[in-house]
């Protein structure tokens, strides 16, 4: 049995992986983790009162940094889903959990059909010269652009160095018009609006022809099983992984 502590318990995504947590012969809930309405207010404080092997995170962009050390000094293995660490931030946890000789578990996204669409935009990013990324969530998401767009294009970059071959020079006549630029000048667009949940497409052009790669998630119930096989894995492994596609 997996003691499993959930913190940002009282989100939609938290209150999601507690149902998941309930439903799982294998884990056990022992500990719920938020500012207010929940066991404990700190992973501290959740720590001293029980024996927690896993924390799930899915808090905030201000506080997931902080989380993920503090469990890796604590000796918890954290697995977070939540979004907006930058990558000297991930460099950080990765050397600390080596550190630590500690599992730790970072996944942008734990839909699998997300994780595929990344990996065929990988393998489309070695065929095309141009590529573009649209990412749409609701608008309670405060990360922007998302760590599944982040994590695409620096998947894409691996395969091409640059995939603005061929454009113009441009001027934007409204500022961020063109989207933000990352990796290999990859342009990512943000949409955030009522009514999406995650969504992102990939696009590739060249002459003639263009290739649309998508993923639509409608609900947070397609992320659970994911997030299962992701406390299972590190539960017993003393590595850091980035990604779900690492243990697929």
């Amino acid at each position: 049995m997996i003691n499993v502590a959930v913190c940002g318990s009282n989100g939609k995504m938290g209150k999601t992986v507690v149902n998941m947590v309930n439903e799982s012969e294998n884990l056990n809930l022992v500990a719920t983790i938020d500012i207010k309405d929940a066991q404990y207010i700190s992973i501290e404080e959740a720590k001293n009162s029980c024996k927690i092997d896993v924390l799930v995170d899915f808090t905030n962009p201000d506080s997931v940094y902080k989380n993920a050390v503090d469990c890796l000094n604590f000796g918890i293995r954290p697995v977070i889903g939540t979004t907006g660490l930058s990558d000297e931030q991930i460099e950080h946890l990765k050397n600390l959990s080596k550190e630590k000789n500690i599992g730790c578990f970072i996944a942008p996204n734990f839909s699998t059909g997300a994780v595929l669409m990344m990996e065929f935009a990988k393998k489309a990013a070695k065929y095309f010269d141009n590529s573009e990324i649209i990412e749409l969530h609701h608008n309670q998401k405060k990360d922007a652009p998302s760590g599944t767009a982040i994590k695409t294009a620096k998947m894409m970059s691996e395969e091409n160095d640059s995939f603005v071959c061929g454009n113009c020079s441009e001027k934007e006549i409204i500022e961020g018009a063109r989207g933000g630029k990352s990796y290999s000048d990859i342009h990512i667009h943000s949409v955030r609006m009522p009514g999406y949940m995650a969504s992102q497409e990939v696009l590739f052009g060249s002459n003639g022809q263009i290739l649309s790669i998508r993923h639509d998630s409608v609900n947070r119930e397609c992320y659970m099983p994911g997030v299962k096989l992701a406390v299972e894995y590190i539960a017993s492994h003393n590595e850091f992984v980035w990604g779900l596609e690492n243990i697929l």
